[in-house]
């Protein structure tokens, strides 16, 4: 990042931190409130089933850019990389992000291309990069999805 300093300070650049939040099901069992003498039911019909949240800390705003699906993949990590670029028109974007297997998958390498098609790599729509492998502590999200599910 050191590289790009001047381009980040002067807006030109955007960077995200990036990654997805699968809540389950099981993990928002708890208590519920009624009263004593009347049984209460609450259906769960699969403990596995999920949220996927998506979410993109902007490194220098300082704001969590968040969007719901119901899985994480390829194609909806697509749809969040369009609806990041929504967010910043104007601005290239330094995307840093974990070595999960739709983030490298042919179909976002294949937008990638797209995206970038005809352009020198220091002028590149979207740049991604990963952090380190099994290192959640390098992407601060990790304590944002970490907060939310605590509050579940």
């Amino acid at each position: 990042m050191a590289n790009h300093r001047e381009e980040i300070e002067t807006g030109q650049l955007k960077v995200f931190l990036i990654d997805e939040c699968h809540l389950m099901w099981g993990d928002a069992i708890g208590y519920v409130w009624g009263k004593t003498d009347q049984e209460i039911t609450v259906p769960v019909v699969n403990q596995r089933d999920k949220q996927t949240y998506y979410g993109a800390i902007d490194y220098i705003e300082r704001e969590l850019l968040l969007k719901a699906y119901d899985t994480g993949n390829s194609q909806n990590t697509i749809d969040y990389l369009h609806y990041l670029i929504a967010q910043s028109p104007k601005q290239r974007l330094l995307i840093f992000w974990d070595g999960a297997s739709y983030h490298h998958s042919k179909e976002i390498q294949g937008f990638l291309d797209e995206v970038n098609q005809g352009l020198q790599p220091d002028q590149w729509k979207i740049h991604c990069l990963r952090f380190a492998p099994h290192c959640p502590e390098q992407n601060p999200i990790e304590d944002i999805w970490l907060q939310a599910k605590t509050w579940v």
